[in-house]
């Protein structure tokens, strides 16, 4: 099944140019399954892609309660892939300090922040994240019915003021197969306990398109086309 996963993640890293000969990609880990997966992936598509390329997993610690990377650093020893891990009191900020109403939007500028500062102590310039298929189309439309404007993360953002490149290798692969090859390899999953997990304007979103797809079942892949045709930037 590693083939199935590790096609379609080649075919889009090679339509957007996202991996160059020689480099050292870091690949962000939170421990949920999307990252496990993509780690995974990369780590397998490493030994044939004809770009040679190195990985790197970072894993940033939020504060939250209760969370133990162990599982993901076992992981990265069995895949023999660099394995490093920061501590950060994001959550505290975010839930205790600021008491934010949206604390999902300023969470996610503070850990792309601390992310992108982490991967540059360690040498290194370019971070594949976990953003997958859905993900892209659920954005899509966050931006859509809560901003009022046609906006979607990019396929590589180049990040002006750290430097950093940011790449998302999984765009062409939908979550239920990222949750059937998390369960056939019985990859470690680590519980988040964010207060957030759940409830969130992105939960909303997903369950709109569930009720959408029992009258429009191709509903995602046209969003999804349409992104492509647009063109929005970076498309």
């Amino acid at each position: 099944m590693i083939d199935k996963l590790t096609g379609p993640v080649r075919r889009c890293i090679d339509d957007y140019n996202m991996i160059e000969q020689g480099e050292t990609v870091a690949v962000g880990v939170s421990g949920g399954k999307d990252s496990v997966v993509l780690l995974c992936s990369l780590a397998h598509l490493r030994t044939y892609h004809p770009r040679k390329f190195n990985i790197h997993v970072v894993t940033l610690d939020m504060g939250l309660n209760d969370m133990d990377f162990t599982p993901v650093k076992d992981l990265c020893n069995d895949l023999d892939v660099p394995f490093t891990l920061e501590r950060s009191d994001i959550a505290g900020v975010v839930f205790d300090a600021r008491k934010e109403k949206n604390p999902c939007s300023l969470c996610s500028k503070m850990r792309r922040a601390a992310l992108c500062n982490m991967v540059k102590r360690l040498g290194i310039k370019k971070i594949a994240l976990a953003h997958h298929y859905d993900d892209a189309v659920e954005t899509f439309l966050l931006s859509l019915l809560y901003e009022g404007r046609i906006h979607c993360f990019q396929p590589v953002t180049h990040l002006d003021r750290t430097g950093v490149v940011q790449i998302r290798p999984m765009l062409y692969i939908e979550e239920k197969m990222i949750k059937k090859f998390r369960e056939t390899r019985d990859l470690p999953v680590i519980y988040n306990p964010c207060p957030m997990n759940g409830v969130s304007k992105r939960e909303d979103v997903k369950n709109l398109i569930k009720k959408l797809r029992a009258d429009y079942p191709d509903i995602k892949a046209k969003i999804f086309g349409a992104m492509q045709r647009l063109p929005l930037e970076g498309w």
